[in-house]
């Protein structure tokens, strides 16, 4: 077996599934910068992504169904919200070590590309995709148990939208509101990737990531309130 191979080989047995298309899998593993160049013209994990996006979306929703039957759509649609966030993603990721398994180019890697918090993202999806295609809905259905409904159940309530929790944190020490400014914008039109600031006045200003420009704030609120509690933290 080639180094890839093994990746693929290794992956399986972690995620307790033989796929039949092994070449699924190492697709989802292969990060955009391991096709540039002397790679121009292989397959990378943008297109499996965008279809693992959709896969994981509507899962959850199933689930959160199931799980949660007494509660409004609004509260199902927090849940749904932070459940297939790009940190919960990632989240995930970390947990399979996909890091470690990603095909990408040596500068990628050695630039952090591995533990990038949207790369884990794309390839987790890439990944939930592979099992779609290879054993349909039932493959991908078990793998989002497995890992999405531990987290599901580790709040009784729906969590809060973190650009309104770090609203209120400013407004209730009579801070301007938050301001949240597009650094850069890259991608197709199709699949656009945001880069956000989050600055509050008196604190250092943070960046996130996301495929739309409110799931960029939402993640760079989040980044803002952790740094937040880290003070917190530190002065107690």
């Amino acid at each position: 077996m080639n180094a890839v191979d093994d990746r693929v080989a290794d992956l399986m047995v972690d995620l307790g599934y033989d796929f039949r298309q092994p070449e699924l899998l190492a697709e989802a593993l292969t990060h955009p910068s391991a096709t540039e160049g002397e790679g121009r013209g292989k397959r990378n994990l943008e297109r499996l992504e965008f279809l693992g996006d959709r896969v994981l979306g509507l899962i959850v929703a199933r689930l959160l169904m199931d799980d949660f039957p007494e509660e409004k759509v609004g509260q199902i649609a927090r849940r749904h919200a932070a459940l297939v966030s790009a940190e919960a993603l990632a989240r995930v990721a970390r947990r399979l070590e996909l890091g470690i398994y990603m095909n990408m180019s040596p500068g990628e890697r050695q630039q952090g590309g591995a533990d990038n918090p949207q790369a884990l993202a794309d390839c987790c999806e890439a990944v939930i995709a592979a099992l779609y295609l290879d054993g349909g809905d039932d493959a991908a259905a078990r793998m989002i148990r497995r890992y999405w409904q531990p987290m599901m159940r580790e709040s009784v309530r729906p969590p809060r939208d973190s650009k309104s929790t770090l609203q209120e944190w400013a407004q209730a020490r009579a801070l301007p509101l938050p301001v949240y400014a597009i650094l850069r914008r890259e991608g197709a039109p199709h699949e656009p990737l945001f880069d956000v600031e989050c600055t509050v006045r008196g604190l250092p200003p943070v960046r996130a990531e996301g495929r739309s420009r409110r799931t960029a704030e939402q993640a760079a609120a989040r980044r803002m309130i952790d740094q937040i509690e880290s003070c917190d933290s530190d002065d107690g």
